[in-house]
Formats: structure tokens, sequence, C-alpha cells
């Protein structure tokens, strides 16, 4: 059984906070485990709780819109929330709910350890920039170790706001350029042949 099975088992019986007690089934994330870049919301909707797959509603085929835009295919990247059970009537998730799950988003990142993620939304944003203003920081990559975080506008905000809409996908738009220098860092990075050590052929 992979750690993710293991770590989804675990999730689906999670009581950690009240939520349980409404929720249709917890939704722990989808996507491969080998996939470099990870992208976090904030809670399961509606939808997302029926399904218990996360980014399945209206939002979901807004995203699914834009990684088509940055050459991405859904079943390239791991999709996840900060919040593993709906909030009732979708309202935000209270602090002490962020709180209580954060131990299996610690998890997923350390099974994945993405090399790109994306935050959508605040909630998620606050776990890299506590007290960031998503207005001026979105779409700007910064480094944390070995991981790249960019924070994003959530999709629903271009449901609810068109204006938002162009602002997201720009920012999608940028993730090709981001991707690329990655790579070449990464290349660079990697340890070359000591020349000396094969002066003997």
């Amino acid at each position: 059984m992979s750690e993710l099975t293991e770590l989804y088992k675990e999730i689906k019986a999670c009581t950690r906070c009240d939520l349980h007690k409404t929720r249709t089934q917890s939704v722990p994330g989808v996507g491969p485990e080998n996939a470099r870049i990870m992208l976090i919301g904030e809670a399961p909707g509606a939808n997302e709780d029926r399904k218990g797959e996360p980014f399945v509603g209206a939002a979901g085929g807004f995203l699914n819109h834009l990684l088509e835009m940055a050459g991405l295919k859904r079943t390239d990247v791991y999709i996840t929330n900060v919040v593993k059970s709906r909030p009732p009537e979708n309202r935000d998730p209270r602090p002490e709910e962020v709180a209580a799950c954060s131990i299996w988003l610690d998890r997923q990142l350390a099974i994945l350890k993405p090399k790109v993620v994306i935050t959508l939304g605040r909630f998620s944003m606050y776990r890299w920039f506590p007290g960031g203003s998503i207005s001026k920081i979105h779409g700007e990559p910064k480094k944390f170790g070995s991981t790249v975080v960019i924070p994003m506008f959530h999709p629903a905000a271009a449901l609810h706001q068109p204006k938002y809409k162009d602002l997201i996908e720009a920012d999608f738009k940028k993730l090709p350029k981001i991707l690329a220098e990655l790579s070449k860092v990464e290349q660079a990075e990697k340890p070359k042949d000591d020349p000396k050590q094969l002066s003997f052929l």
C-alpha cells in the first residue's frame, strides 16, 4: 500500500474537528504520487463533498481550463485543500479547523515533495505568506527551501467577480516560463563528473 493510500484511509476516518459531523465524506486529494506540482485550495464544496474529489464543481471546471492554458493536464498535478471536510453552507474554514487539518497537509507535502506549490486563495496562501495580501503578491513565485510557492487567486473568485478572470489567467500563463526556469536551475545544480576522476580513460 502506498503512503498516500494509507494517508487517505486516515483522513477518511478523521474526527479531529467538528466538520466530520456534517460532511458526507472527507476529500483528501487527487493526483499522482510523483507530481512535481501541487495545487492547494481552501475547502471542499457541495460537489466535492458528494464525490470525494477536490475541484469538481464550477471552480474545478475553470481550474481545468487554467491548467490547459499553462500546458498542463489535471492528471499531471496533485490537487488538495487546506481543509479536507466541507464547512457547512460553504462558509470559510475556521482557524481551529485549519489547525486541526494541518497535520494532513504536512504529510501530503512530506510524501509528494513537490517542486512547485500553487496556493489557490488566501487560506492556503497564509501557510507560506502569513498576513500577506493576495491582491499584492499573486503570481509572484518565492522559494522556500527546495520548493517554489506561487500564490494565486482561487478560481472561484473569477466566477463571483469576473474582473478576476483576466488576472488569474495571466498568472497561469506565467507557469510554463517559471517551470522552464526551474528545470534549468535543477540541471545546473546536478553534480557533474569530476574530470580528474576520469583521467584514467
